[in-house]
């Protein structure tokens, strides 16, 4: 199992946040995504980790559709690749209505087409040839005096990562993408997802083995179980946030995907508390189940367990959030949680 993590240039103190990536790189770690979501965005980021680093392997996790055409998104990916000889790779994903519309001002309609059709236009760019798409959501070149044209970077070959948590972008992902960046995975309830995943391997007659399946999860060590209470209540804070406030009032991916996996009472009934503005009563809801069914945060022994059951679930690389408030501290949690990988 490889390892990963996922930083923010938004973030905090950029200085610390590269620090500890090129600190990272040197404890072993194999990969770093970048978040974009709605602070800075990725690519910016991404260049510099390539100048600062050298053997770790840096994604985008993820460039959102609809903020940037796909040749764009091509352009800016085959750029990184080439900045960070080979280590690039793609992450994909839809977003939410709140994100694409509230801030950015475009449709967010029909992202499954949008997804397939920008992943088509993406992989054109990235082998070198005269870009031609004639689809539902993109038509290049647009009628008029345009001709076919190829972007003048050498081609070069970028792993695609798709972003997904819906039963139809699922099995998009199973069918289309060189990897499956997920998250709120309960490897108990892993079927909510694998089922929908195997049904587009199968479609593009691929088997799992040809899926990059990865997964994340906040790490966090405590020495004693008795600890885990004081552990676990701000990060139920921060779970009914994803239930309840997450996406727009109608749309949250996270909210189905806890109710998919056996917590559809629960995920309702924060999302009713956290809209109705009673925050801390939706904090209240969530349980220790769903916060350590979705982590890796116990004692050690208990983490190392849980990877075990992560590893023989399917995951192929799981991707690290170290818990610590310090620098020193975070890089202990990762460097910790490293070993135990290797143990497997």
């Amino acid at each position: 199992m490889r390892t990963a993590t996922t930083i923010e240039a938004s973030g905090g103190d950029w200085r610390e946040t590269v620090e500890f990536v090129r600190e990272a790189e040197k404890l072993g770690l194999d990969m770093c995504w970048v978040a974009e979501a709605w602070g800075s965005d990725a690519p910016s980021a991404l260049g510099y980790l390539a100048a600062r680093t050298e053997t770790l392997h840096l994604g985008s996790g993820i460039v959102q559709l609809g903020t940037r055409t796909p040749v764009a998104i091509a352009q800016a990916a085959m750029t990184l690749a080439h900045l960070s000889d080979g280590r690039f790779h793609l992450g994909l994903g839809a977003s939410g209505p709140q994100v694409i519309e509230g801030l950015h001002g475009v449709d967010f309609a029909r992202p499954l087409g949008r997804m397939r059709e920008t992943v088509q236009v993406v992989r054109q760019v990235f082998a070198g040839e005269k870009i031609t798409h004639s689809g539902e959501h993109f038509t290049i070149p647009r009628a008029g005096e345009s001709r076919p044209m190829r972007v003048s970077i050498p081609p070069v070959d970028v792993p695609v990562h798709l972003a997904t948590l819906s039963p139809k972008m699922l099995e998009l992902t199973g069918e289309i993408a060189d990897g499956w960046l997920g998250t709120s995975f309960v490897p108990e309830g892993a079927s909510a997802y694998f089922e929908h995943l195997d049904a587009g391997l199968a479609k593009a007659g691929r088997s799992r083995d040809e899926l990059d399946i990865s997964q994340g999860a906040e790490v966090a060590f405590v020495a004693d179980p008795g600890e885990l209470s004081d552990v676990l209540a701000p990060r139920k804070r921060e779970l009914a946030f994803s239930l309840g406030g997450m996406g727009s009032a109608k749309t949250n991916f996270y909210h189905r995907a806890y109710a998919r996996q056996g917590w559809h009472a629960v995920a309702e009934a924060v999302r009713e508390r956290w809209q109705a503005g009673d925050r801390e009563g939706a904090a209240e809801l969530v349980t220790d189940e769903m916060v350590l069914g979705t982590t890796l945060i116990g004692t050690e022994e208990r983490v190392r367990e849980r990877l075990r059951v992560w590893r023989d679930a399917g995951v192929k690389a799981v991707r690290f959030y170290p818990a610590g408030d310090t620098l020193d501290e975070r890089l202990t949690t990762l460097g910790r949680a490293l070993d135990l990988v290797r143990e497997l």
